[in-house]
């Protein structure tokens, strides 16, 4: 494998691991607060579809991308109201919200455009086109850094670039705020948060909020940059793979960046058969390829990777003692 190659798959890891490392770093915040979110995947899904439809009717990507992030609170506010207020169980609130997702999202859009569930292709102002950095063009010939700068680092839509900064802004948030002392507090010992006069219920309702936002981007990227459209469960478990990553990353902000570039390089890989097969000397069937991300998914489930401890409030609701 030449270093062109190494290049072009390393350009496709970085584009494919952004919705991932989103929906992560969601999962991230909400988890932390005890609300186990199964219903990334949905999340993502209704943003994507609704990012779409409003960018191609009304022709702006900006307008696109807040209907993608309105979306996915308002599946987020069913989420808290589900598990915060009624005290239900999150795990099968998640799973509700993905099958709704699943099925309103091709439902809406076949009944806006008629186009088998999806969305027309999108043009123009109405998706997000690659960024030259700065100096791109003048290191280019640069050995070894200039097309590492230029063909990687550079040439990316703004959602990738906002994704890899969400990455420290996360960490400071969490470990460098009072706000997110209180939010990871409200995670291992909410009575001792309740006790101190915060309120449980407000914590988690904002990393609810937080977590929507977050799936709205990923899930307006995947619409509006990385593809030209919606497509019918375009999202292909991705929500299911973050929350895998989040585990193997142990609910840490930066390690869950690599946890995210990692699967994404699997992901890319699955696009280049050729090289795979050229590094391993033996033809690889392409559905095994397409089959790895999911495969190193049920491995960090198992386990395998080592022994992650979930915050101890995780999955329970907060009753107040009286």
């Amino acid at each position: 494998m030449d270093y062109a190659t190494l290049l072009q798959i390393l350009d496709s890891t970085l584009r494919l691991a952004t919705p991932l490392l989103l929906a992560c770093l969601a999962g991230l915040f909400s988890e932390r607060a005890g609300i186990f979110d199964i219903g990334l995947e949905g999340k993502m899904l209704a943003a994507a579809m609704a990012s779409a439809s409003v960018a191609f009717l009304t022709g702006s990507v900006w307008v696109g991308l807040l209907a993608g992030i309105g979306a996915s609170l308002l599946f987020a506010l069913i989420h808290g109201l589900a598990s915060i207020t009624f005290r239900g169980n999150q795990l099968i609130s998640g799973v509700a919200l993905n099958f709704l997702a699943s099925g309103i999202t091709v439902l809406v859009a076949k009944g806006l455009f008629n186009q088998g569930g999806g969305t027309p292709q999108l043009t123009e102002g109405a998706r997000f086109y690659e960024l030259t950095l700065p100096f791109a063009e003048a290191l280019q010939d640069v050995p070894l850094i200039g097309p590492l700068y230029s063909e990687v680092i550079s040439g990316h839509p703004l959602l990738v670039y906002m994704a890899l900064a969400l990455v420290p802004l996360s960490w400071w948030v969490l470990y460098r705020t009072r706000f997110g002392l209180r939010l990871r507090a409200v995670g291992e010992n909410p009575a001792a948060v309740d006790t101190a006069g915060v309120s449980v219920t407000g914590l988690r309702f904002a990393a609810v909020a937080i977590t929507g936002v977050l799936c709205g981007l990923a899930g307006a990227y995947m619409a509006t940059a990385l593809q030209a459209g919606f497509g019918r469960e375009m999202t292909a478990g991705r929500g299911y793979i973050a929350l895998a990553a989040l585990i193997f990353a142990k609910w840490r902000p930066v390690a869950a960046l690599w946890a995210c570039l990692l699967f994404g390089f699997f992901q890319a890989l699955a696009l280049r058969p050729d090289v795979v097969e050229a590094v391993v000397r033996v033809k690889v069937p392409v559905p095994f390829l397409d089959a790895l991300p999911y495969i190193l998914t049920v491995i960090v489930l198992a386990g395998f990777i080592g022994k992650a401890i979930p915050p101890r409030a995780g999955g329970e609701p907060y009753v107040k003692e009286r």
